[in-house]
Parts: structure tokens; sequence; C-alpha cells
């Protein structure tokens, strides 16, 4: 693919065309300068923290800035409006939905609370930010090694699985690797760890993959199994900074898992955002198209640079790359945030899609920052 994007949506759109795709973006900032106060810089290609810039909906700043004229008030009746939403497409009761402060805040409660049961198992690599939370509490933690082709090792953990063992969790698609986890494999994982032990799946990424329904467990959630299924607004809806995440799961562990939240309510304007853009499949459809579009950049980018790159079915990618932390650096100094080295994987660069320009700028700059470090 050359570097110059093929239009979403099946047209060729030049970049003055995303306004009139996104809406949002044509429009002048309400904000003034407070605006000024939050994301990249001027001048800044942000793609390292895997948001998703062509958010939030129009839908959903509409709803934000009219629920704003009510911030005085808490959040009780939306919040209720909200579980009651989730919990009707994912075929649940609204007892089984927990909303939270953004997924980061869910997943924190449960390593805290089943951590104090026991231990938690989880791979090796994967966003593990809330399991060190819970270390940093006292929780102890089994890391399972990945795979040889980098993705979960569901044979292996199986393998570790022990009666000390508390809670086993997974992220599907995995983070920062962007695979899936197979769907076949988690669910004789399953099978294997809830008669003791709860199955937690962070599913951040799930709407991002081409297969959201067959490869989440939320069917399992139904069927009334030991299993916690965490989504996010963060990443498809583009609420990132508007902190909204949910859990689905049996009603005793909902209870249990609100007992350990640290928020309360919930936040007004990041509610009203939610529950105005949850069923926005005009700009869902949008944004899936551009975070496609990105992957597929950097794909070809790493490609063209004689990389390789392990399949995505995120908004990033995993760039094999002779130093990460070289690379990153060297991005930087050309106004290009990618994340640097995870832990001992020095060998891999992770990568979000961030604005189609700005993915631009790295497939541009990735070549030469390749070479650079070669000579």
């Amino acid at each position: 693919m050359d570097i110059a994007r093929r239009g979403f949506l099946g047209g060729t759109v030049a970049t003055a065309g995303l306004a009139a795709a996104f809406p949002a973006l044509g429009q002048a900032d309400p904000m003034g300068s407070a605006a000024d106060n939050f994301g990249p810089r001027d001048g800044i290609a942000m793609l390292a923290r895997n948001e998703n810039p062509y958010g939030p909906a129009p839908s959903a700043l509409r709803a934000a800035s009219e629920a704003a004229t009510k911030g005085c008030y808490y959040s009780d009746r939306g919040l209720r409006m909200l579980h009651e939403m989730i919990a009707e497409r994912h075929g649940v009761d609204p007892a089984n939905v927990v909303v939270g402060a953004g997924s980061t805040e869910l997943l924190s409660a449960i390593a805290i609370s089943w951590g104090r049961e026991g231990t938690i198992l989880c791979p090796g690599l994967f966003w593990d930010t809330t399991v060190q939370y819970g270390e940093r509490q006292g929780v102890k933690s089994i890391r399972v090694p990945l795979a040889g082709d980098m993705n979960v090792d569901l044979a292996a953990m199986q393998a570790a699985f022990t009666d000390d063992v508390a809670l086993v969790q997974i992220c599907n698609p995995n983070n920062p690797t962007g695979m899936l986890v197979d769907a076949g494999g988690l669910r004789q994982l399953a099978a294997q760890v809830t008669p003791t032990a709860t199955l937690l799946v962070d599913e951040a990424y799930n709407e991002l993959a081409d297969d959201p329904a067959g490869n989440s467990v939320v069917d399992l959630v139904r069927e009334g199994q030991d299993v916690i299924v965490c989504r996010t607004f963060s990443k498809i809806y583009g609420m990132a900074g508007m902190r909204v995440g949910y859990a689905l799961t049996t009603e005793p562990n909902a209870q249990r898992i609100r007992s350990h939240m640290m928020s309360f309510g919930g936040n007004t304007c990041g509610l009203a955002a939610a529950i105005a853009s949850y069923d926005d499949t005009r700009f869902l459809a949008q944004s899936l198209a551009a975070i496609q579009e990105g992957r597929e950049m950097i794909l070809d980018a790493a490609a063209r640079s004689g990389l390789s790159a392990l399949p995505s079915q995120t908004n990033f990618v995993y760039v094999e790359v002779p130093d990460a932390d070289a690379v990153q650096a060297a991005m930087a100094e050309r106004g290009i945030l990618i994340r640097p080295a995870y832990g001992n994987w020095t060998r891999y660069s992770r990568v979000s899609t961030g604005r189609l320009e700005d993915v631009e700028r790295y497939a541009a700059a990735l070549p030469e920052v390749i070479d650079g470090l070669s000579a």
C-alpha cells in the first residue's frame, strides 16, 4: 500500500474530507483555551496511548455539553440508564453490570478483592497495570510466558493453574501484542478454572476485532459462569479522557466489585456521552474504518522498512525492531510519540493508529529511523 492513505468507508477521502466524515472535527472548539490543557500539543503526533482521536462522537459531545448544565447534581438516574442499556444489549440483568471510572477502576478493584483471596494467574506480557496495583498492596501473581508466536499460551496457563489461584486474568485481544486469544482455547480454560476460581477477560479492544461477538466470552456470563468481562468507552468510542468503563458478571461478583470501588456515582458528562453514543452506529462504523486504515498503514510501513509485525486486531501494532527504546527516542525527535519497550521486550515497538495524518508521519519516518539505527 502507498504511504498516502486510502479513503476510509470505501471512497477516496483527502485529509480535508475528514471534517465531513467526522463533523466534530470541522467545528470550532467550544472550550476555547480550556481544551489546550488536554491532548497532544500542536505539531505532536500522538501514537503512544492507544487513543482514538476520532471520538468522542458528535452525539456524545452534544450530550456532554447539555449534561454539564446539570453538573451540580449527582449522576444517579443517568447511571441507572447506562446500566439498563448495557444489560439490554448483552442479554443480562442490570444487576450483572458494574459501571466505573474507566475499566481501570474495575480491574483494580478486582485485583484487590480477588488478590486478597488468592493468587492472580496471568500472561507474562499483557496490560498488567491493574495487577501491578494489586501487587503494590501485597497481592501475589503468577506470570506465564507467552508462546513462541507471541500469543497467550493457554496450555501453559492451564498447566500453571493450582488451587491457590483465585483469579485468572486474560486481555483479549492482548495488549501490547494486539493478537487475539483463541476463542475455543479460552473456553477450555474457563471450564477448567471456574469451578474454583474466577476468569477475568479484559475485552477493551473487542469492538475493534473482526468478529467481536465470536471472540467474546460474554455468553459465559449469560450462562451464570464465574466469569467477569470488562469493556470500556475509551477505545472504539474515543472517550479515554471521559473515564467510563463497565464489567459484566454474576450478581455476587458485581456486588463484590462495587464494594472495592473508590469512586461514587460517576462523571455526569462522561455518562451522558456514553449513553448518547452507545448505539451511534454511524459514528462507530466511521471510527472503526479509520482505525483499520491506520493499522494497515503501520503494517505496510513496517514491511517496507524490512520489519516484521504481529497480526493486530486492535488500534495498535506491535512492530519488531532492532531496539524499541532507540526507535522511540528517534521518533520523539521528529515529534512522533510511540511507546518505548515494555520491560524486557526491547525488540518490539508498539505504535497506536491515532490520526491518519499522524500515522502518515510515522510511516514516512520509519525507514529513515531504521536506516539510522543500522548505520
